[in-house]
Protein backbone atom coordinates (compact mmCIF):
# COMPACT_ATOMS: atom_id res chain seq x y z
CA UNK A 1 0.00 0.00 0.00
CA UNK A 2 1.33 3.52 -0.84
CA UNK A 3 2.06 5.66 2.19
CA UNK A 4 0.86 9.39 1.17
CA UNK A 5 0.87 11.03 4.88
CA UNK A 6 3.95 10.71 7.26
CA UNK A 7 4.14 12.40 10.42
CA UNK A 8 6.56 15.09 10.07
CA UNK A 9 9.90 14.68 11.18
CA UNK A 10 9.47 17.53 13.51
CA UNK A 11 7.14 16.03 15.72
CA UNK A 12 8.06 12.79 17.93
CA UNK A 13 7.23 10.04 16.10
CA UNK A 14 6.13 8.10 19.80
CA UNK A 15 3.64 10.92 21.56
CA UNK A 16 0.12 11.14 20.77
CA UNK A 17 -1.46 14.27 21.51
CA UNK A 18 -2.46 14.94 24.78
CA UNK A 19 -4.46 18.33 23.71
CA UNK A 20 -8.22 18.87 25.08
CA UNK A 21 -10.56 18.11 22.22
CA UNK A 22 -11.01 21.18 19.87
CA UNK A 23 -7.82 22.56 21.42
CA UNK A 24 -5.89 23.76 18.14
CA UNK A 25 -2.49 23.82 19.77
CA UNK A 26 -1.67 20.51 18.33
CA UNK A 27 -2.25 21.61 14.80
CA UNK A 28 0.02 24.55 14.85
CA UNK A 29 2.56 22.76 16.54
CA UNK A 30 2.42 20.46 13.54
CA UNK A 31 2.56 22.91 11.22
CA UNK A 32 5.87 24.52 12.94
CA UNK A 33 7.10 20.94 12.45
CA UNK A 34 6.22 20.86 8.87
CA UNK A 35 7.54 23.96 8.20
CA UNK A 36 11.17 23.69 9.88
CA UNK A 37 11.29 20.18 8.39
CA UNK A 38 10.94 21.91 4.97
CA UNK A 39 12.84 24.46 5.16
CA UNK A 40 15.99 21.99 6.66
CA UNK A 41 15.97 23.78 9.62
CA UNK A 42 15.29 21.27 12.47
CA UNK A 43 19.06 20.73 13.02
CA UNK A 44 19.54 24.83 13.80
CA UNK A 45 16.01 25.24 15.56
CA UNK A 46 15.57 26.52 19.18
CA UNK A 47 12.05 26.57 20.60
CA UNK A 48 11.47 28.87 23.77
CA UNK A 49 8.07 27.72 25.25
CA UNK A 50 5.97 30.03 27.50
CA UNK A 51 3.90 28.43 30.31
CA UNK A 52 0.57 26.71 30.75
CA UNK A 53 -0.65 24.61 27.48
CA UNK A 54 1.84 26.32 25.77
CA UNK A 55 4.34 24.57 27.77
CA UNK A 56 3.30 21.12 26.77
CA UNK A 57 4.90 22.02 23.33
CA UNK A 58 8.52 20.34 24.93
CA UNK A 59 6.29 16.72 24.73
CA UNK A 60 6.32 16.97 21.21
CA UNK A 61 9.33 18.41 19.71
CA UNK A 62 11.82 16.57 17.53
CA UNK A 63 14.69 19.35 17.97
CA UNK A 64 15.92 21.78 20.91
CA UNK A 65 13.81 23.74 23.03
CA UNK A 66 13.94 25.59 26.68
CA UNK A 67 10.46 26.79 29.07
CA UNK A 68 10.88 30.67 29.83
CA UNK A 69 9.80 31.72 33.27
CA UNK A 70 6.18 33.38 32.96
CA UNK A 71 6.15 35.85 30.80
CA UNK A 72 9.96 35.90 29.75
CA UNK A 73 10.02 33.65 26.34
CA UNK A 74 11.04 36.71 24.72
CA UNK A 75 13.93 38.17 26.40
CA UNK A 76 15.19 34.20 26.77
CA UNK A 77 14.62 34.14 22.84
CA UNK A 78 16.94 37.72 22.25
CA UNK A 79 20.03 35.89 24.29
CA UNK A 80 19.39 32.89 22.27
CA UNK A 81 19.28 34.47 19.28
CA UNK A 82 22.13 36.98 19.84
CA UNK A 83 24.41 34.03 21.52
CA UNK A 84 24.08 31.71 18.07
CA UNK A 85 22.31 33.93 15.29
CA UNK A 86 22.67 30.82 12.96
CA UNK A 87 20.32 29.15 15.02
CA UNK A 88 16.18 29.65 14.23
CA UNK A 89 14.66 30.79 17.28
CA UNK A 90 10.80 31.25 17.79
CA UNK A 91 8.99 31.75 21.24
CA UNK A 92 5.54 30.21 21.16
CA UNK A 93 3.65 31.78 24.03
CA UNK A 94 -0.31 31.98 24.82
CA UNK A 95 -2.18 35.58 25.34
CA UNK A 96 -1.63 35.41 29.22
CA UNK A 97 2.44 34.90 28.79
CA UNK A 98 2.92 37.37 25.86
CA UNK A 99 0.27 39.80 26.50
CA UNK A 100 -0.20 40.24 30.35
CA UNK A 101 2.51 38.59 32.63
CA UNK A 102 5.40 38.92 29.68
CA UNK A 103 4.24 42.44 28.29
CA UNK A 104 7.27 45.15 29.36
CA UNK A 105 9.28 41.36 27.69
CA UNK A 106 7.26 41.51 24.40
CA UNK A 107 7.29 45.23 23.34
CA UNK A 108 10.62 45.45 24.46
CA UNK A 109 12.06 42.92 22.22
CA UNK A 110 10.03 44.51 19.37
CA UNK A 111 11.18 47.61 19.77
CA UNK A 112 14.42 46.63 19.88
CA UNK A 113 13.39 44.57 16.45
CA UNK A 114 15.27 41.25 17.90
CA UNK A 115 15.47 38.32 15.36
CA UNK A 116 13.55 35.89 16.21
CA UNK A 117 9.90 35.06 15.46
CA UNK A 118 6.77 35.13 17.87
CA UNK A 119 4.22 32.22 17.56
CA UNK A 120 1.38 33.95 19.63
CA UNK A 121 -1.51 31.63 20.40
CA UNK A 122 -4.74 34.16 21.41
CA UNK A 123 -7.59 31.96 22.62
CA UNK A 124 -8.77 34.85 24.68
CA UNK A 125 -8.66 33.28 28.26
CA UNK A 126 -6.17 31.71 30.62
CA UNK A 127 -5.73 28.02 29.53
CA UNK A 128 -4.19 25.60 32.14
CA UNK A 129 -4.32 28.14 35.02
CA UNK A 130 -7.80 28.03 35.31
CA UNK A 131 -9.67 30.07 32.78
CA UNK A 132 -8.96 33.42 34.30
CA UNK A 133 -9.60 36.97 32.24
CA UNK A 134 -7.02 37.45 29.59
CA UNK A 135 -5.67 40.72 28.23
CA UNK A 136 -7.44 39.00 25.04
CA UNK A 137 -10.87 38.06 26.38
CA UNK A 138 -14.14 39.69 24.82
CA UNK A 139 -16.19 42.14 26.50
CA UNK A 140 -19.12 40.25 27.85
CA UNK A 141 -17.24 37.28 27.95
CA UNK A 142 -17.22 35.15 30.91
CA UNK A 143 -14.54 33.88 32.79
CA UNK A 144 -13.00 32.06 35.95
CA UNK A 145 -12.35 35.72 37.55
CA UNK A 146 -15.19 37.08 35.56
CA UNK A 147 -18.02 35.28 36.32
CA UNK A 148 -20.75 38.49 35.03
CA UNK A 149 -18.66 38.95 31.62
CA UNK A 150 -15.71 41.44 30.74
CA UNK A 151 -16.73 44.64 31.70
CA UNK A 152 -14.54 47.57 30.18
CA UNK A 153 -14.91 49.77 32.84
CA UNK A 154 -14.02 47.12 35.89
CA UNK A 155 -11.49 45.24 33.72
CA UNK A 156 -10.07 47.17 30.03
CA UNK A 157 -10.60 46.41 26.72
CA UNK A 158 -9.21 43.75 24.97
CA UNK A 159 -5.90 44.20 23.89
CA UNK A 160 -4.91 43.54 20.31
CA UNK A 161 -1.20 43.52 20.19
CA UNK A 162 -0.63 42.72 16.09
CA UNK A 163 -1.82 46.52 16.26
CA UNK A 164 0.23 47.65 19.26
CA UNK A 165 3.44 46.17 17.50
CA UNK A 166 2.05 47.95 14.27
CA UNK A 167 2.70 51.44 16.20
CA UNK A 168 6.35 50.19 16.75
CA UNK A 169 8.96 51.01 14.52
CA UNK A 170 10.94 47.92 14.22
CA UNK A 171 9.15 45.05 13.54
CA UNK A 172 9.17 43.68 10.21
CA UNK A 173 5.94 41.13 9.78
CA UNK A 174 2.78 40.52 12.31
CA UNK A 175 0.05 38.89 10.65
CA UNK A 176 -2.93 37.05 12.58
CA UNK A 177 -4.19 33.61 11.17
CA UNK A 178 -6.57 31.15 12.62
CA UNK A 179 -6.81 27.44 12.43
CA UNK A 180 -10.68 26.71 11.94
CA UNK A 181 -10.72 25.30 8.14
CA UNK A 182 -8.74 23.72 5.97
CA UNK A 183 -8.26 27.13 4.18
CA UNK A 184 -6.85 29.14 7.24
CA UNK A 185 -4.79 26.29 8.36
CA UNK A 186 -2.79 26.59 5.41
CA UNK A 187 -2.74 30.28 5.58
CA UNK A 188 -1.09 29.81 8.77
CA UNK A 189 1.20 27.55 7.48
CA UNK A 190 2.35 29.80 4.83
CA UNK A 191 2.47 32.96 7.60
CA UNK A 192 4.97 30.98 9.92
CA UNK A 193 7.73 30.22 7.09
CA UNK A 194 7.58 33.56 6.06
CA UNK A 195 8.18 34.31 9.05
CA UNK A 196 10.91 32.11 9.64
CA UNK A 197 12.67 32.43 6.07
CA UNK A 198 12.48 36.67 7.07
CA UNK A 199 14.78 35.04 10.57
CA UNK A 200 16.88 33.23 8.65
CA UNK A 201 17.41 36.71 5.73
CA UNK A 202 18.07 39.08 9.12
CA UNK A 203 14.61 40.70 8.63
CA UNK A 204 14.23 41.39 12.18
CA UNK A 205 11.17 40.87 14.85
CA UNK A 206 8.13 38.89 13.14
CA UNK A 207 5.38 37.42 14.94
CA UNK A 208 2.37 35.19 13.53
CA UNK A 209 -0.71 35.62 15.74
CA UNK A 210 -3.18 32.63 15.57
CA UNK A 211 -6.80 33.39 16.78
CA UNK A 212 -7.78 29.85 18.18
CA UNK A 213 -10.39 28.12 20.55
CA UNK A 214 -10.37 26.61 24.17
CA UNK A 215 -13.54 24.81 24.09
CA UNK A 216 -12.53 23.50 28.00
CA UNK A 217 -12.45 26.89 29.42
CA UNK A 218 -15.16 28.60 26.96
CA UNK A 219 -17.65 25.93 28.21
CA UNK A 220 -18.50 24.79 24.89
CA UNK A 221 -18.80 21.63 22.95
CA UNK A 222 -16.02 21.93 19.92
CA UNK A 223 -18.54 22.49 17.09
CA UNK A 224 -19.93 25.78 19.41
CA UNK A 225 -16.25 27.25 19.85
CA UNK A 226 -15.91 27.12 16.14
CA UNK A 227 -19.02 28.90 15.64
CA UNK A 228 -17.85 30.84 18.73
CA UNK A 229 -14.60 31.75 16.94
CA UNK A 230 -16.62 32.88 13.25
CA UNK A 231 -18.95 35.33 14.97
CA UNK A 232 -17.07 36.77 17.79
CA UNK A 233 -13.38 36.67 18.08
CA UNK A 234 -12.79 36.57 14.36
CA UNK A 235 -14.92 40.04 14.50
CA UNK A 236 -12.53 41.33 17.38
CA UNK A 237 -9.57 39.97 15.77
CA UNK A 238 -9.66 40.57 12.09
CA UNK A 239 -7.55 38.00 10.23
CA UNK A 240 -4.82 39.18 8.10
CA UNK A 241 -1.86 40.77 7.32
CA UNK A 242 -1.01 43.95 9.46
CA UNK A 243 2.27 44.71 8.58
CA UNK A 244 4.59 42.71 5.90
CA UNK A 245 8.28 45.31 5.28
CA UNK A 246 8.54 41.84 2.53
Amino acid sequence: MEKIYTRTAGIRPDVISGFCPGCMHSTVIKLIGEVLEELNLLDRAVGVLGIGCCGLHMEYMSYDNTTAPHGRACAVASGLKRAAPESLVYTYQGDGDFASIGLGESMSAANRGENFTVIFINNGIYGMTGGQLAPTTLLGMKSSTTPNGRIAEEHGYPMHMCEILDQLTAPHYLERTSCNTPQNTLRTKTAIRKAFQYQMEGKGFSMVEVITSCPTNWGMSELKALDFLEEKMFTEYPLGVIRDRG
